[in-house]
């Protein structure tokens, strides 16, 4: 097996624990390592802080929305970023206060709008004209929400112009995209103006120009965009901006062969690229960064069980094996919608081999599904070996599916005393067809 970077600081299992884990909760299982979380989070802030004083680091919440991992990122002090009603009930339902809270969506509802500034959620994201419009009439008058919160405030989401170096399906700061208001076509400003016009809470703006960003410039670039408009927008209009999201983005080591940027120079390139901008300006607003993936991927890990292992003629390779286990694409689509890659290890099993061999490890799925294509395992590699895949903590758990009828897994967190507490349990058959209406005479 290939040696692990000396950087890499990916949680891991032992095959003991592995084992363990796998006997009492089953597979396909999530396991999220708490200490190594909190630690991931203290450690970004700090960077983050140390560069920009006056900062707040919102957690991604569509990254691993599982109750107990939002409320850790908010004892770590993370405002949680909703993407829709029902992440936002999750953060409310985790112990989250509402003005702790974002709301954030490029096509939220009266009903959603209604829902959060009721609850008095601190921030809600707005994405465009007809979302100004739904705000102007459901803001109260009194500058107080029913939940006895203070108001609301708003944040306009900008389109920057910013193309990003990652998949194209995760790039979302380049002008042809669905979100947020565009600087060059001149709606960013317009949005601006109509805001003010109304007398609506805005305080700033926020940009998002992709995700897994293992090149900083995309991030700069869209960092200076934004700020260089707030400044724009002072001197045109007088809007003094008080607060700036510069987004999320930083890559994680998904496999050796990724090399993300250490957190204290990705936050020292990413605001000191701001900071200039803003020099002189006579702005200096709180700086926001929304992170999800960066900080909670490296502290998951997936446990499959391999079923059953065949070799088969494959065209111009002579022959492929493929590894068998028992979960697939339904706990784990990246593969498939973004041809994503991980650091597969058997973790439990014989163990007896040392020589490596390259394989594809597949799901059940009455599909291809090609989870893991050619990733080295021991050769001796056998059915009731256990494979832990890394770096499974964010978008694993909240993309999973109920596809081909499978129980989405269920999750487990390794508390800092070591103990596995059970924090999201597996579907159940009986949960998966409550949803069915049998109309009369079919049944």
């Amino acid at each position: 097996m290939t040696a692990a970077p000396v950087s890499d600081t990916r949680f891991r299992l032992s095959a003991a624990v592995a084992q363990e884990l796998a006997t009492r909760f089953d597979t396909p299982l999530y396991v999220i390592d708490e200490a190594h979380l909190r630690a991931r989070i203290r450690e970004y802030i700090g960077a983050f802080r140390a560069v920009a004083p006056k900062c707040e680091l919102s957690f991604a919440s569509k990254a691993n929305s599982t109750l107990a991992v939002l409320a850790i990122a908010y004892q770590e002090g993370c405002v949680i970023d909703a993407a829709s009603e029902g992440e936002l009930r999750a953060a409310l339902a985790a112990g989250v206060p509402a003005n702790r809270c974002h709301s954030h969506g490029n096509n939220k509802t009266e009903g959603e709008l209604h829902y959060g500034i009721e609850h008095g959620v601190g921030q809600i994201i707005v994405d465009h004209f007809g979302e100004i419009e739904m705000l102007k009439d459901l803001t109260p008058s009194s500058g107080t929400n029913r939940s006895g919160e203070g108001e609301t405030k708003f944040v306009l989401r900008l389109a920057p112009g910013v193309d990003p170096i990652t998949h194209a399906k995760i790039s979302t700061g380049q002008a042809d995209t669905k979100f947020g208001f565009n600087i060059v076509d001149g709606s960013a400003e317009r949005a601006t103006k109509r805001c003010l016009e109304l007398g609506l809470p805005l305080i700033g703006y926020h940009c998002h120009v992709g995700s897994q960003l293992l090149d900083p410039e995309a991030q700069r670039s869209g960092g200076e965009l934004v700020a260089r408009f707030a400044v724009e927008m002072m001197n045109r209009h007088g809007f003094a901006a008080t607060y700036l999201n510069l987004g999320g983005g930083l890559g994680v080591r998904y496999t050796d062969a990724d090399e993300p940027m250490p957190v204290s120079e990705y936050n020292r390139l990413v605001v000191e690229s701001v900071r200039k901008v803003l020099e002189g300006s006579g702005l200096d607003p709180v700086l926001g960064q929304e992170p999800g993936r960066a900080l909670v991927a490296e502290s998951g890990v997936t446990l499959y069980r391999v079923g059953v292992v065949k070799t088969v003629p494959a065209k111009e390779i002579g022959t492929r094996t493929y590894v068998c286990v028992d979960g697939g694409l339904s706990d784990n689509p990246r593969p498939a919608l973004y041809g994503s890659h991980y650091t597969v290890e058997r973790v439990s099993g014989t163990l007896g081999s040392q020589v490596g061999s390259r394989v594809t490890v597949s799901g059940k799925h009455c599909e291809s599904d090609k989870l893991f294509e050619d990733v080295e395992l021991p050769g001796d590699v056998a059915a009731g070996d256990r494979l832990q895949v890394l770096c499974t903590g964010a978008y694993n758990s909240s993309m999973a599916s109920n596809y081909n009828r499978y129980p989405r897994p269920a999750t487990v967190l390794l508390r800092q005393n070591g103990e596995p507490a059970l924090v999201q349990r597996r579907d159940t058959w009986n949960e998966m067809l409550a949803r069915e209406v049998m109309p009369e005479g079919l049944a």
